[in-house]
């Protein structure tokens, strides 16, 4: 056998991991969730975790934990194993390295490091929906944004991670595109319309989706995994879920903000408070989680689904002059283009259309930096939020590198409702 195909049969071995992807199902400072998945059922998976260090012999001292295995048929009439492991007890603000396997077939060594159990400057990057040409097109734009975020804390991704819930050659694309990344940073994903199929009582959320992010089980009964939040450093994330229940979220909504201790608040689903696209309105989800957003003063919401981009800040008092208030945030990561509506053009400050983008946002202590950019690097649209000594934010607009992207001769992508 020449090295060539030594090289591929090695790489292609029976019951090698795939698909490895980091979360958080429990406190980021000192649990990590893992999964990945295997063609078949090999035996006993897990995973082997130490202290990170420069000296190799790190691994003589690796732990071992056992893995949940999960048997998942395919739209391909095929099925898969998918496998999650928890790492527990470990040390805040500390460089791990884990490895997945079976003993016999591992995957390479990953690194992350846990977070501060208290409030500490921090990155992450935001993107929109991905949903088609993954592999082609969405793949530049995640891999830009991770040489403009090296050190990012984690990726968030507002739906429409692909544009059939079921599809194993889709979210083969999606991890693919992302690569290591996704074995290294932490994934915190909302699920779109397109994660969801038909099913005898309406629609269901894709049954990969469970599977392939292990994310806390914290929210409403039967919505686990969906919407949850996650604390992290001082900040609250908060995912929704907006294709289900969402009278019933109002109401966890209501709650998990009001008792929250943390400085910063987050907040992502997938269908807009306010729309960017030509034809697009959610009064539902406006009017049952927009008042809850005023309410708590949430710093940022940020969403998918329309396939342009917008930004509009509403205030959260009486006074219309109340600080920035709540950020809304509409972006698209992928290819796939609409065109921006009258009500977008007219009340958002910052709008685009056919442009691949992605978010960068920086968090301090008393201060938020926000950038936008696109696939190529450049600096779309940036603010930054400032807290005020007795609460809320001012906002301070910074000056974009390029100039507003509105096509007058574009003509819209949509054919299959976003």
């Amino acid at each position: 056998m020449g090295p060539v195909a030594l090289a591929l049969a090695l790489l292609l071995q029976p019951g090698a991991p795939q698909r490895v992807c980091l979360t958080w199902s429990g406190d980021p400072a000192t649990t990590a969730t893992v999964t990945w998945r295997t063609d078949g059922d090999l035996g006993d998976q897990k995973a082997e975790f130490a202290l990170a260090s420069a000296d190799p012999r790190f691994r003589g001292s690796a732990q071992t934990v056992g893995a949940l295995n999960t048997r998942v048929e395919l739209d391909t009439k095929a099925s898969a194993w998918y496998h999650r492991a928890t790492l527990t007890n470990l040390k805040p603000e500390t460089i791990y390295a884990y490895r997945v396997g079976d003993g016999k077939a591992w995957s390479e060594w990953f690194q992350f490091k846990t977070a501060s159990p208290e409030f500490k400057p921090f990155e992450f990057v935001y993107f929109g929906d991905a949903q088609n040409e993954i592999k082609s097109m969405w793949s530049r734009v995640v891999r830009q944004a991770h040489r403009d975020a090296p050190y990012a804390a984690f990726m968030l991704h507002a739906g429409d991670l692909v544009n059939t819930n079921d599809s194993d050659k889709e979210w083969g694309e999606w991890f693919e595109a992302g690569g290591w990344l996704h074995s290294q940073i932490p994934v915190v994903a909302t699920p779109g319309n397109h994660e969801y199929g038909k099913a005898a009582d309406g629609k269901r959320l894709t049954p990969l989706w469970t599977p392939q992010f292990a994310f806390p089980a914290n929210g409403p009964a039967g919505l686990e995994g969906s919407c949850y939040y996650v604390d992290f450093q001082g900040c609250r994330v908060v995912s929704l879920n907006s294709n289900e229940k969402v009278e019933e979220q109002a109401v966890w909504l209501d709650r998990v903000l009001a008792e929250n201790p943390n400085r910063w608040t987050f907040v992502t689903f997938h269908h807009p408070v306010y729309s960017t696209a030509v034809g697009r309105d959610n009064p539902k989800v406006r009017g049952q989680w927009q008042p809850i957003f005023q309410e708590h003063k949430v710093d940022l919401v940020l969403q998918g689904h329309d396939h342009t981009y917008g930004r509009r800040n509403v205030p959260t008092g009486a006074n219309v002059r109340d600080g920035a208030g709540v950020v809304y945030v509409v972006s698209v990561a992928g290819p796939k283009m609409y065109r921006l509506g009258e009500t977008a053009l007219n009340d958002m400050k910052r709008v685009a259309e056919y442009t691949q983008l992605y978010q960068v946002v920086k968090v301090e202590y008393d201060k938020l930096r926000f950038e936008s950019r696109t696939a190529t690097g450049e600096l779309y649209d940036a603010f930054e939020l400032r807290r005020r000594p007795n609460g809320g934010n001012d906002l301070e607009e910074i000056k974009p590198e390029v100039p507003q992207r509105i096509d007058p001769k574009g003509a819209s992508d949509e054919k299959d409702g976003g």
